[in-house]
């Protein structure tokens, strides 16, 4: 006779719940779920473990004899009250806590290393003019003027800003799905970034599923929580009100460092007198349209309207853009948003060292066997 697992229902409601499903659409791929949650059976361990996968929750909650109050592993800054006392999803879980064991092992194996402290993580108060941080977040990254006049377009300077802010030791990762589990989709609606601050192994993941357009504002936002030295979960963004003192401060030091003031002002006289003085400056500072016009907004060169109304058609415009596109793209140059081509390299001479086990290495990227392989060797590292 198989043996049965002692399971409470209101745990397994609770991880339906938790899982954002409908008890009916659960019901469907495990009918026997039903005569679980009334009593009348009990699941035997099979049957726990796949229930478990299907809800996305660690197999040892179900055994708890209440329902677990699972908080944010980091500070909320998110808009929205409704937003923030809202349950997490296990999807933005997962992330966090991923990118959470990215962090713990390079800022061990950096410190083994005698590496030094990142000087720039925590050098910046809320006293200081965030203005100014905007403009030393943009020396730090590169040259002070034209940083982008090498990329040809604003949406390949996503991509060229996620690099430079690697090269300074950061993880910096653009995803927008679970890993690389391409049915566990981030929702936008819950989070568009997060910061993980630390001396030694600083972190900035920005919601791929995010429009082209706010992921550039979002990775200099979260940037700009760095420089505070504070780690954050948010929904930044160019229309987005500022929910916080810290909030407001990384906004305006994000719009600086991407769209300088005095560059945008000597910029104007010319801009305003095209037909598309947003999108020809997008052109100009490699950013997207909406973050030219609303730091044009902020500095008052446009009416409120004016942006709002670009604003609303431009984003409707991508929105459909992206609906038409298909395709995911090549795999391995992916992996440099999802994992981190700065982070990767690291980790793979570390393995090649002996100081992580290939398994480890495995784990912390994701990546197995033949797959891990192939990324190594695209990243120009041949492996025994």
């Amino acid at each position: 006779m198989t043996a049965r697992v002692e399971i409470r229902p209101e745990i397994l409601r609770w991880a339906i719940e938790r899982a954002r499903f409908a008890e009916a659409d659960v019901i469907k791929k495990i009918p026997q779920l039903q005569d679980w949650l009334s009593g009348q059976t009990l699941p035997t361990l099979k049957q726990l473990e796949k229930f478990a996968k299907t809800v996305r929750v660690a197999l040892g909650y179900l055994f708890l004899p209440e329902p677990p109050d699972e908080k944010m592993p980091i500070p909320d800054f998110r808009t929205l009250t409704a937003r923030q006392i809202e349950r997490p999803s296990p999807d933005l879980l997962d992330t966090i806590y991923t990118l959470q064991r990215r962090q713990d092992w390079l800022r061990d194996d950096r410190i083994e290393c005698e590496a030094d402290p990142l000087e720039f993580v925590g050098s910046a108060k809320l006293t200081d003019d965030p203005s100014a941080i905007g403009r030393e977040m943009r020396l730090a990254v590169g040259p002070a003027d034209g940083w982008g006049a090498r990329i040809t377009t604003w949406e390949l300077a996503v991509g060229e800003l996620r690099r430079l802010i690697e090269e300074l030791g950061v993880i910096a990762v653009i995803n927008g799905v679970v890993g690389n589990n391409g049915h566990r989709k981030l929702d936008v609606r819950e989070f568009r970034g997060f910061a993980l601050s630390d001396p030694y192994a600083p972190v900035i993941f920005v919601n791929g599923a995010d429009a082209k357009s706010a992921q550039m504002f979002t990775l200099a936002h979260e940037f700009a929580h760095l420089w505070l030295g504070q780690s954050a979960l948010t929904d930044a963004g160019v229309q987005t009100k500022h929910s916080s003192q810290v909030e407001a401060w990384c906004d305006r030091a994000a719009a600086e460092f991407l769209v300088p003031t005095a560059e945008l002002l000597t910029a104007w006289k010319q801009l305003r007198s095209t037909s598309s003085p947003f999108l020809v400056g997008a052109r100009t500072f490699k950013v997207s349209p909406i973050v030219v016009g609303r730091r044009a907004m902020d500095l008052n060169l446009v009416s409120k309207s004016e942006f709002f109304a670009f604003y609303e058609a431009y984003t409707r415009q991508e929105r459909q853009k992206r609906e038409a596109a298909s395709g995911g793209g090549d795999f391995y140059r992916t992996q440099n948003n999802r994992v981190g081509e700065m982070f990767a390299r690291e980790l793979i001479v570390a393995a090649l060292d002996g100081r992580v086990s290939f398994r480890e290495a495995y784990s912390l990227t994701g990546l197995n066997g033949g797959a891990f392989q192939e990324y190594a060797e695209r990243l120009g590292v041949k492996l025994p």
